[in-house]
C-alpha cells in the first residue's frame, strides 16, 4: 500500500505541472480582489460567474476558490473553467444564504477570494471513470477536458433530476458521457480494473460509489461534512466568556459552538479550508484526546 501511495504521489507531481501549475492542498495565499466580468445562468438555479484580475495564480483541475463575502460568510467553489483562460470560472447553485449572496453579484462587482487551493487533485492517469451528480460536475468538468487533451481512456456518468438542472451539458464531449435522469442502476459499470474513479455529488451518491468500488484509486469530493463515526463526547471551554459546552459523540465542536454563538466563522466543515481554526484546532473536525478542549480565543 505504501508503495502504491508513493507511486501515486510521483504521478501527481508530474500531472500538476502538465495541467497548469501546483496549488497545494490547504495552501494559503494572499487575498485577491477580483472583478465579476461575466454572469450567466447555466441551469435551473445555477449561475456561472467569471472572475478577472491581474496576474491570477495558476491552477489545475480539482482546485477551488475561497470566497469572502461582504456579509462575512465564506464559501468554497470549484474552478470549472479552463486553466489556460485568463479568468476564473465558478458555478453556484442556490442552496443557502451564502450561495444566494454569490448569485446576487453582477458584472462590475468585486469579490475577495483566496486560492486557488486543491483538496481534490487529478492525477491525470487512465483509465478513468468520472461520476458527477448535479452541481458536482464543477470540479469534474476540467478533469474531463484534461483527460481528453491527454488522450486518456475515460468515461463520465452524469446524473441529475432533469437536463435543465444539469449545468454544462453542452460543454461535454460527445460519445463518452452517460447522462442519467435520476440515479437508477449501477454507477461504476464502466469502471475498469486498475483504473481510477473520481466522484463528486451528494452523500447518497458517494455511498453508492463506495459500495460498488473494487478498483485501485477512488477520489471523491463531498458537498457537505461527513457523518461523525466513533466520536467520543467532550466538553469545550470558551476562554473569553468562561463558558463550557457539552459536545455529544455525534456532533462537532463547531456545531455546538454555533448553537451558542452563531457568528463563529466557518466554511467547508471538512477540515481543509482553515476558516474555523482556533489556536491550531480546526473545530469542525478536531476532537481532543481527553474529555476537554479549551479555546482561549473564543
Amino acid at each position: 500500500m505504501l508503495r502504491g501511495l508513493t507511486r501515486f504521489g510521483q504521478l501527481y507531481d508530474a500531472a500538476v505541472t502538465r495541467f497548469g501549475g501546483r496549488a497545494q492542498p490547504g495552501t494559503a495565499r494572499d487575498a485577491l480582489r477580483l472583478d465579476v466580468v461575466d454572469r450567466t445562468e447555466v441551469a435551473d438555479d445555477v449561475v456561472s460567474l467569471r472572475l478577472g484580475g491581474p496576474s491570477l495564480p495558476p491552477w489545475q483541475p480539482g482546485c477551488h476558490l475561497d470566497l469572502h463575502l461582504p456579509s462575512g460568510l465564506r464559501r468554497q467553489y470549484s474552478l470549472c473553467g479552463d486553466p489556460a483562460d485568463p479568468t476564473y470560472r465558478i458555478a453556484v447553485r442556490a442552496v443557502g444564504a451564502g450561495s444566494r449572496e454569490v448569485q446576487a453579484l453582477n458584472i462590475g462587482d468585486q469579490v475577495q477570494v483566496r486560492g486557488p487551493r486543491n483538496a481534490f487533485p487529478f492525477a491525470g492517469v487512465g483509465p478513468v471513470l468520472f461520476v458527477a451528480g448535479g452541481i458536482g460536475i464543477t470540479p469534474i468538468l476540467p478533469m474531463v477536458h484534461a483527460a481528453t487533451r491527454a488522450g486518456l481512456d475515460w468515461r463520465l456518468v452524469y446524473c441529475g433530476r432533469s437536463t435543465k438542472a444539469m449545468p454544462f451539458l453542452d460543454e461535454l464531449p460527445i460519445g463518452r458521457v452517460d447522462v442519467r435522469i435520476g440515479r437508477g442502476g449501477p454507477l461504476l459499470a464502466d469502471a475498469q480494473p486498475g483504473g481510477a474513479v473520481y466522484c463528486c455529488g451528494p452523500a447518497s451518491m458517494l455511498d453508492q460509489v463506495r459500495g460498488e468500488f473494487s478498483g485501485r484509486w477512488l477520489h471523491f469530493e463531498r458537498f457537505g461534512p461527513p457523518p461523525i463515526v466513533g466520536g467520543r463526547p467532550f466538553t469545550v471551554e470558551l476562554g473569553r466568556g468562561g463558558v463550557s459546552l457539552d459536545v455529544p459523540a455525534d456532533r462537532s465542536a463547531l456545531d455546538v459552538i454555533r448553537d451558542f454563538r452563531p457568528s463563529v466563522a466557518y466554511s467547508c466543515r471538512q477540515g481543509f479550508c482553515g476558516t474555523c481554526e482556533v489556536g491550531g484546532v480546526r473545530i469542525c473536525v478536531d476532537r481532543p484526546s481527553g474529555d476537554r478542549l479549551v479555546l482561549e480565543e473564543l
